[in-house]
């Protein structure tokens, strides 16, 4: 508020505290003088301490006199990290999470912020070689960087390229962000995950000539810490290029904002506050007043809808690979599989054996083949055969996955894990069988099947750091290795000379998913793998095991139409009042009495139905409903959804909610805007 007079703003402040339960924003008083708004501070909270960041007067004049008047107010401890003070259109960026989200400032702040380490140290910038591009711009691609460059000094505008895999989205990419750096800003790069920093920090060292800087988790906490402070103090332009948490980087003179592989679920943080990276970029953007340009070869489908239906001049689409042409796709259909009882049959289980026809023939051209499933481990759980017995992890109720290589299991959701055990605990039967399959029993399989080749797993499993990332990578371009395993970390990004088939299995679980989006990310994953295949060549194939080989998606996934698929899709969300139709929170409760939760979430769910019809929204409000792992370490979450037409709708409700909200205090209440999983 404007009104609170100089002299009390020098006695007094208004702190958002990074402390869930209590008010956002409480007042305190100075150590005698002014404390800018966005200084971090230490301040007293009951019998404890905690972290704040100072923010704009939210009372007036008025109202701080009551405030002081009937509170004993006490003073801040101290100012903490003034070099990490928080700047005005930082402070702007967080504000605008917290209402948009619906979560506490205070916290905001101090989770995006790196950990305050008490010995600095210099950052480690890299420094491209400035080379001439190796390869012109082709007819299809330059009028779409000539567009989007005419209107980069224009301010903030948005993008959409959406590109085929392999059809040189990075090529119009590097020549913005040449132009941007020219002129003395700074470009923000973002990627979903750290496994695709590699070969980007390659191309973009290769031909750029300024400090280039990743920010990742494969970046020590020192050197997060070094490289915030080196661009608080520094105006020279940059490029920062890293994952979601890279939005929040310090850079003032922000030229430029660009989003790869837009649509991916990774820039979507599950924990803490639930921002999508790719929506606070845009946000951020706007805030600098620049340019953002969103990329994928399969866009989400509300920015497809966005731009393809609302704003189609900025719709820019490339339909053809550089080099090499479409793979093709084969459905091979597995639901016969299961009656095979000869030895041959279960020998080779979970492959067709048409599947291995095809690798050996790959195999005999001297090609490499990949060979996905979105599965860890050996099986995905251990079950007697004698009592029916599973073997789960105990904070969950979730069946525990076998590790063959190390010959544990181990929960997928907790810390979970205890040595493979020789016989069932109910019945002592030691027939334990390994049901379902995972990267480590393919390779073991594949590595039966071809005794003298070279087969090595790609997940996270294998890949701890990138390292060993760049390790396996540098093998597999070399022809060291014939075959990759993987998971999805092979579907993006990658550019392999030799590949030319790609063999899926594994996708019918995503069909099966009850989730509305279940089809679009099914749709992704397997239009993103199959751009693995046939780079450099046009005889690559696709073969997808499925026993669901009649499902529409596979129609359109044969004969490559992008277009028809998301039109198909959009029909099926517009009848079902889905987004992009709509817009769309979750509220997750959690606490111990199970019972108790249900009862509250009940009542809210009526008292929200009834707020929307006086309020005259046309909304929907459903549940409740156990989350999909109800259970973690004696805490039950179950979950109520609100959809209404539009995002003023919805934030309304929602601030309705948290202000009347009498959900207990022992519960734990997150709200999720536009989540990713329902």
């Amino acid at each position: 508020m404007q009104d609170v007079n100089t002299l009390n703003a020098q006695h007094y402040c208004q702190v958002a505290v990074d402390y869930p339960k209590l008010p956002s924003v409480l007042t305190y008083k100075t150590l005698g003088e002014e404390i800018p708004v966005g200084t971090l501070v230490e301040v007293p909270l009951g019998r404890r301490k905690a972290k704040g960041v100072v923010v704009p007067f939210t009372i007036t004049q008025k109202e701080l006199e009551e405030t002081i008047t009937k509170y004993k107010l006490r003073p801040i401890n101290e100012v903490l990290a003034p070099e990490f003070s928080l700047s005005q259109s930082e402070m702007k960026l967080y504000d605008w999470m917290s209402r948009y989200y619906h979560y506490n400032l205070g916290q905001l702040a101090w989770d995006c912020l790196p950990k305050i380490l008490k010995r600095p140290r210099e950052v480690e910038t890299q420094f491209g070689d400035n080379q001439d591009f190796e390869h012109e711009l082709s007819p299809l691609q330059k009028p779409i960087y000539e567009s989007i460059n005419a209107k980069l000094d224009n301010g903030f505008d948005r993008f959409l390229v959406h590109g085929v895999t392999g059809s040189g989205k990075t090529l119009i990419y590097l020549h913005l962000i040449k132009n941007v750096l020219k002129k003395g800003k700074s470009v923000l790069f973002l990627l979903p995950e750290i496994n695709l920093t590699p070969q980007f920090m390659e191309t973009f060292k290769k031909y750029l000539n300024c400090p280039i800087l990743p920010y990742h988790s494969g970046v020590t906490p020192s050197h997060k810490n070094a490289i915030w402070k080196f661009l608080k103090k520094s105006d020279r332009p940059v490029l920062l290029m890293g994952v979601r948490s890279s939005v929040f980087l310090p850079v003032e003179n922000l030229g430029l904002v660009i989003v790869d592989e837009e649509h991916d679920s990774s820039f979507k943080q599950t924990d803490r506050c639930p921002y999508n990276g790719r929506d606070v970029a845009i946000k951020k953007a706007q805030l600098f007043n620049a340019p953002v340009v969103l990329g994928s070869a399969t866009p989400s489908l509300e920015n497809y809808f966005t731009f393809s239906k609302l704003k189609p001049e900025n719709y820019f689409s490339l339909e053809k690979r550089v080099a090499g042409g479409f793979p093709e796709i084969e459905l091979l259909d597995s639901r016969s599989h299961g009656a095979k009882k000869d030895m041959d049959a279960l020998s080779i289980w979970p492959f067709e054996k048409k599947s291995l026809d095809m690798i050996s023939e790959a195999l005999d051209r001297d090609e490499q083949v990949l060979v996905f499933v979105n599965r860890l481990g050996f099986s995905n759980y251990l079950q007697c055969r004698g009592c029916g017995y599973k073997f789960e992890d105990p904070n969950t109720g979730v069946p525990l996955r076998y590790f063959k290589n190390k010959n544990i299991l181990s929960s997928s959701h907790s810390d979970y894990q205890i040595p493979r055990p020789e016989i069932c605990p109910e019945c002592g039967n030691m027939n334990l069988l390994q049901k379902g399959f995972g990267t480590e029993r393919l390779q073991e399989v594949l590595q039966e099947f071809y005794p003298t080749k070279k087969i090595e797993r790609f997940d996270r499993d294998e890949i701890t750091n990138l390292d060993k990332l760049e390790d396996k990578l540098e093998r597999f371009h070399k022809g060291d290795i014939d075959i990759f395993v993987g998971t999805q970390m092979l579907s993006k990004g990658h550019n392999f000379k030799k590949v030319n088939l790609v063999l899926i299995l594994g996708t019918d679980s995503m069909l099966n998913f009850p989730d509305f989006r279940a089809m679009e990310k099914a749709y992704q994953m397997i239009v993103q793998i199959l751009g693995r295949a046939g780079r450099y060549s046009n005889h690559a194939k696709v073969a997808i095991q499925t026993m669901l080989p009649d499902n529409t998606m596979f129609d359109f996934i044969k004969s490559h139409s992008f277009s028809g698929f998301y039109d198909f899709e959009l029909t099926t969300r517009e009848f079902g009042l889905f987004p992009p139709y709509t817009k769309m929170a979750n509220i997750h409760v959690s606490g111990r009495d199970r019972d108790k939760i249900i009862g509250n979430l009940s009542s809210e769910i009526q008292k929200l139905r009834g707020l929307m019809d006086q309020l005259g929204i046309d909304g929907q409000v459903w549940g409740p409903t156990p989350a999909m792992i109800e259970r973690r370490a004696n805490m039950f979450t179950w979950s109520m959804s609100l959809m209404c037409k539009n995002g003023g709708e919805l934030n309304q409700v929602l601030q309705i909610f948290r202000a009347q909200n009498k959900i207990d205090y022992s519960f734990s209440v997150k709200i999720d805007v536009d989540p990713m999983d329902t």
